[in-house]
């Protein structure tokens, strides 16, 4: 019995070791961005750095990690927000306003380690968890137009891209600048998907979830 107990209290200190070591990646990617050193992570995990490399023997492997980890994050965001709003719009824009630090970072991620992100774009989980994803915004968007709250010349794969557009790093902008035009063109971009009498057509065709998968 008592290595039985010895045996989980391992595998849980593994489990708690592996997840002080991606959300210091997290943090530490955020605040400095990409090259950050390996034991400053361990530092801010408060972990050794063998037991940093023994769970991530590569920096491509953290990647991967905090990548997944904030996917799984967004996904929760979403889940949350359509179970506990009471209509679809509200659901949406609860979503982008509490997915975007998320949404920010992995947009981030994607730019600084582009060969690794190639990379994470074919793995299994991160499909899976992108689909789901796409599914319940997907939801959310035919919910809110048949509501009235959403035009209905755009689709699913038009807020998408919107999201990714705007979360996308703009060379030379300083923080704070960058921070407050983040907020002034989120709020933009959401009125300009509200349902208004003036709204302007829009060119070419809607884009929909199924235009968003490799290789269409």
């Amino acid at each position: 019995m008592a290595a039985s107990t010895s045996g989980r209290d391992l595998r849980a200190d593994a489990r708690l070791n592996r997840e002080q070591v991606i959300a210091a990646a997290r943090e530490l990617f955020a605040e400095r961005g990409p090259d950050v050193p390996t034991d400053e992570v361990a530092r801010r995990a408060c972990v050794s750095t063998g037991t940093l490399y023994r769970r991530f023997p590569d920096r491509q492997v953290l990647i991967r990690a905090v990548a997944l980890d904030g996917f799984h994050r967004v996904v929760a965001i979403a889940r949350t927000a359509e179970d506990e709003e009471p209509d679809a719009w509200q659901a949406l824009t609860r979503f982008v306003h509490q997915a975007r630090a998320e949404l920010r970072l992995a947009t981030w991620l994607s730019v600084w380690f582009a060969s690794t992100w190639a990379e994470l774009q074919e793995d299994p989980e991160n499909q899976r968890l992108r689909k789901i994803l796409l599914k319940i915004l997907d939801r959310l968007v035919r919910s809110a137009q048949a509501d009235g709250d959403m035009r209905t010349d755009v689709d699913t794969g038009d807020l998408a891209l919107l999201i990714a557009l705007l979360l996308r790093p703009i060379p030379g902008l300083h923080t704070e600048l960058s921070q407050r035009s983040a907020d002034r063109t989120l709020e933009l971009m959401l009125d300009s998907l509200r349902a208004h009498d003036n709204n302007q057509p829009l060119p070419h065709h809607k884009i929909t979830i199924v235009d968003l998968e490799p290789g269409h």
